[in-house]
């Protein structure tokens, strides 16, 4: 088994343009490892790329130029191989109304090649939780019993790789709920996760690693616990004992107010260090009756990172 499942090196998309249009370079020269049994998030605003790396490593894009390996095989010497290694469950409701539950995992099994002896479909009917519909027509499931329709189409061959495309966008908590129940169940079991969502909150939980593509190009590409370590602003939130006369004043230190009372003291930690913001307030004659602390989430980061702040 490879260190990486995937591996992406100098990775360009450029789409011809129309009439009077230039073209457009989707891909900058992505360079990208994603970690064997890791679950690995794929982050930006849209337009940012994503949705062509995607295409390009399930197979339905092809590239400009540069090298994809997927489960160690060259996407361009061992095409098969490779797709066969990965699964995509895909943003959009792509189903065959006429079509059954059971019946959609069969002719996906035999699209991808899977022998009968080999198929697993009425296992993966009760992972996704359809096996009580397993014999309705698609068009008669709610949306939410179509993406797990879609889940188990991803998994009919195997991959060792699955790749989740927005896979919460629009479902209900229960659906959200099962389904990374079932992820971190895949994982566990060794499969490598890939995940694109805009519910950054999600990401910050569920991934090990998080890429953040913006414009084309990779901004960031790092453990989660890193990424949200590069954000050094904090903020210490004094509620205190009574109410102050005046208010703390201290170099690099900004002052709210907030309608409860408490006073947030906004600051950065690598220029100052908190004991220089307790003095502060123990300076202006505060007696403090209870401090915590908060740091900067995922939000933060991606946002900074993809205005081109940091």
């Amino acid at each position: 088994m490879a260190s990486n499942a995937i591996e992406i090196e100098q990775l360009r998309k450029t789409y011809a343009g129309g009439k009077g249009t230039a073209p457009h370079e989707a891909l900058k020269g992505i360079d990208l490892s994603i970690p064997t049994g890791s679950v690995f998030g794929l982050l930006g605003p849209n337009g940012a790329g994503k949705s062509t790396l995607i295409n390009i490593l399930a197979g339905l894009v092809i590239k400009t130029s540069g090298r994809v390996r997927i489960w160690g095989f060259d996407q361009d010497v061992n095409p098969r191989q490779s797709r066969a290694s990965i699964g995509v469950m895909p943003q959009e409701l792509n189903l065959d109304p006429f079509f059954k539950p059971r019946g959609a995992l069969e002719v996906q099994a035999g699209l991808y090649g899977v022998p009968k002896s080999q198929r697993r479909t009425d296992e993966i009917l009760r992972l996704v939780g359809l096996e009580d519909k397993a014999d309705a027509y698609s068009r008669t499931l709610s949306g939410g019993m179509r993406r797990r329709l879609l889940l188990g189409k991803a998994l009919v061959h195997h991959p060792h790789i699955l790749v989740l495309d927005e896979p919460t966008a629009g479902v209900d908590i229960e659906l959200r709920q099962m389904l990374w129940a079932n992820v971190r169940r895949l994982n566990q079991q060794g499969m490598t996760i890939i995940l694109t969502t805009h519910y950054l909150e999600e990401a910050e939980e569920m991934c090990d690693e998080i890429a953040i593509i913006n414009k084309g190009s990779v901004v960031a590409c790092d453990s989660t616990v890193n990424l949200l370590g590069r954000i050094d602003s904090k903020t210490m939130v004094i509620q205190p004992a009574s109410p102050p006369k005046a208010l703390p004043v201290a170099a690099g230190v900004e002052v709210e107010q907030r309608a409860d009372g408490a006073l947030a003291l906004h600051y950065h930690a690598r220029q100052t260090p908190a004991e220089a913001v307790l003095e502060a307030v123990r300076a202006a004659g505060i007696s403090i009756g209870d401090v915590r602390t908060e740091q900067a989430d995922l939000e933060d980061v991606f946002l900074t990172l993809t205005r081109g702040v940091a």
